[in-house]
This record gives C-alpha cells, structure tokens and sequence, in this order.
C-alpha cells in the first residue's frame, strides 16, 4: 500500500482542532452547568463577566473622559450574561435599541428645546423636561417594537438623554460605540463559553419541508 502524505496531512489538520475543541470545552460553561448546580454557575459566570466587560468601559471612560460606561450598560450587560439566547439580548436588538433610544431621547430635546438646558440633576424637573422624558420613552418603545429590535435597557439611554444628563452629539456617538464594544465583548464571551449565541440576530426557525413557498413571497 503506498503511503500518501496528503491524507496523513487531512488527518492532522481534522485532529487538531478536534483536541483543541476538547481542551476548551472542560472550561465551558455548558460543561460546568453538567457538573455543578445551575444557579451558582450562572451568577458565577455573571459575576466574572460582568465584573470584566464593565471594567473595560470603565477604564476606557476614565482614560478618554468620555462616556464610554453609562446606567443603562448593567441591564444589558445582564441581558448578554445571563439570557444570552433571548432575542432581546442579540446584537442586532442592543446596536438597534439603543441607537433607537439615542435618537428619540436626543429628538425629544430637539422638540423641547431643551439641548442647552441644564440637567433635570441639576436644575429639577418642570414640564417641559417632563413631556420631553415622556415623549423619548413612547417613542423609543414605539419605534423599538415596529422595527422588531426590542430591547429593554435602552429605555434608560433615552431617558438618560431627555433629562438632559449626556447630550452632546460627540458623546451620544460614544454611547453607541461603547454598547457597540460591550456587544463585541459578549460574543466572544458567550461563544468561548460554548453558548450558541449569535454574532448579529437569533436565527428563526425555518419552515417544514414540503409546504407552499408560495406564502412566502
């Protein structure tokens, strides 16, 4: 029989990542949640991740005094390290929710007239600031369940917005980015973690085999 360099060279190169794949799979947290009980590990894996993908923004806002780390970043943080399935948590949903919210909050005090004013911190709460912070939340919730990108925290970047707490348009693009950051973060994470998470939308279930396609047109 003669010897074929080229198949033992297949046979490496499919055992390789195959070796690889079963080194890090001991460290997943599908693996761990088979060996310990469920609750622990979940706040575990919350806890660590939390801890690091916050700290990163945090570190980068120090650094660059930017709002790179806001209020509404730990909800969605929540959301990537503990539902990570849900559709809410996707990324398509978080880059699009809180785009959403960054638009209505800083639409609001277009309408309003409110993009000077001070704070609703610093300055209290009259009725324009009140029908501003309304008008953000509505409109955000609206627009977030029409363009099918529900996602939750982004009702407090809007409101965040409205009342006048971060209203520069040079630090409304640094908000975008840092949840743009914190989603990068959670793909990496969630996928080394042996999750099946997704690197843009939750894929939806594909019809039976053999119906009309008709219907779908």
């Amino acid at each position: 029989m003669t010897h074929d360099p080229a198949k033992d060279k297949g046979r490496l190169e499919l055992l390789e990542p195959a070796v690889t794949r079963g080194l890090v799979a001991r460290l997943r947290l599908t693996a761990l949640l088979g060996r310990f009980p469920e609750r622990p590990v979940w706040a575990a894996f919350m806890f660590v991740n939390g801890f690091v993908t916050i700290a990163l923004l945090a570190g980068v806002a120090m650094v660059t005094r930017t709002p790179f780390v806001f209020p509404s970043l730990g909800p969605t943080a929540f959301l990537f390290f503990f539902t990570p399935t849900s559709p809410t948590a996707s990324p398509r949903h978080t880059i699009y929710g809180h785009a959403i919210g960054i638009a209505c909050g800083f639409g609001s005090l277009v309408v309003l007239g409110l993009q000077e004013a001070p704070s609703a911190v610093a300055a209290g709460v009259d009725w324009p600031r009140v029908i501003a912070a309304a008008l953000s939340l509505a409109s955000t919730g609206a627009l977030m369940i029409l363009l099918r990108a529900a996602h939750p925290p982004a009702g407090a970047t809007t409101l965040i917005i409205s009342l006048g707490i971060v209203t520069r348009p040079a630090h409304l693009l640094v908000i975008e980015v840092a949840v743009a950051l914190l989603t990068l973060q959670a793909i990496i994470i969630n996928r080394l973690a042996g999750i099946d998470y997704p690197l843009w939308a939750r894929r939806q279930p594909q019809p039976a085999s053999g119906g009309s396609r008709s219907g779908n047109r």
